[in-house]
């Protein structure tokens, strides 16, 4: 079974694409625990991922410095409170909706 990965958009896509074979250098403590956590699918899938990951977040600074170079940066009043929105918006995602059985 091919590993899985999520793509950009959350969804899965399958490592079965093309591959390379590539020799990377890492400390061993890291490659050690990475090999013991990697499962079923492998120290290549769970390398892979972890670097998707990484280059998703970079992504997404880029994103933000282009988005704060347009509007200014984000003050922390304004996070706090889109992170105050965020809970009560998952708050009441666990009661049930009225009229539901």
């Amino acid at each position: 079974m091919p590993a899985r990965l999520k793509n950009t958009s959350g969804r899965m896509k399958s490592m079965s694409e093309p591959t390379g074979k590539y020799s990377i250098t890492m400390p061993r403590d890291i490659a050690e625990a990475a090999r013991a956590r990697s499962g079923p699918s492998g120290l290549s899938a769970y390398v892979a991922a972890a670097v998707a990951r990484q280059i998703e977040r970079d992504n997404l600074n880029e994103l933000i410095a282009v988005a704060e170079a347009e509007h200014g940066p984000v003050t922390e009043e304004e996070v706090q409170a889109r992170r105050e929105e965020l809970r009560r918006a998952r708050a009441g995602q666990g009661r049930p909706r009225s009229g539901a059985a």
